[in-house]
């Protein structure tokens, strides 16, 4: 049985959604298939950030994945 989702609003660029558009075409893939890919790539490289204990076997669990806008720590 399917996982109930959720809507959302999200706002993209032109380009993004052009070549999401061509990506679907292609492999009759729905968009939000890939939207939420990419949403599970972000939460992976990220997951360092996220309560809980990250899996010891996870190549993006370490501090070097720090998001560009993140607040920063002092002593960093």
């Amino acid at each position: 049985m399917a996982r109930k989702k959720l809507s959302t609003t999200i706002y993209i660029e032109p380009e993004q959604q052009e070549r999401l558009k061509v990506l679907h075409e292609r492999t009759k893939v729905p968009i939000a298939v890939y939207i939420r890919e990419g949403i599970d790539l972000v939460l992976a490289k990220y997951v360092h950030l996220l309560p809980g204990q990250p899996s010891l076997l996870d190549d993006n669990a370490g501090p070097s994945s720090q998001h560009p806008n993140a607040p920063q720590t002092k002593g960093k």
